[in-house]
């Protein structure tokens, strides 16, 4: 049975605290901390697994797939913009 985390057996953060990718805030030392994690994310072979994974299971917290907590919620809203301008397009 396959599961939407999968991917973690390859993920490149296996071996690192899970701390370094839950920070708290996004100002200061958090923000080092998420470019950490992030430098971490760029050398992942799973890198896209993690992300369409945490977008799938609607992960609030922490970087995943290389994108902050911010990013994230600003991809799923450029993504909803999509959504909503392609079903007006299909209306007229």
């Amino acid at each position: 049975m396959s599961s939407a985390f999968d991917w973690r057996a390859k993920a490149a953060c296996r071996d690192k605290d899970p701390e370094l990718f839950f920070p708290v805030g996004n100002t200061g030392a958090a923000y080092q901390q998420i470019e950490e994690a992030k430098a971490v994310c760029r050398t992942c072979k799973v890198i896209d697994a993690c992300l369409k994974c945490a977008l799938d299971t609607n992960q609030d917290y922490g970087v995943w797939g290389g994108l902050s907590e911010d990013e994230r919620r600003q991809l799923k809203r450029k993504a909803m913009r999509l959504r909503r301008s392609q079903a007006m397009q299909m209306q007229v």
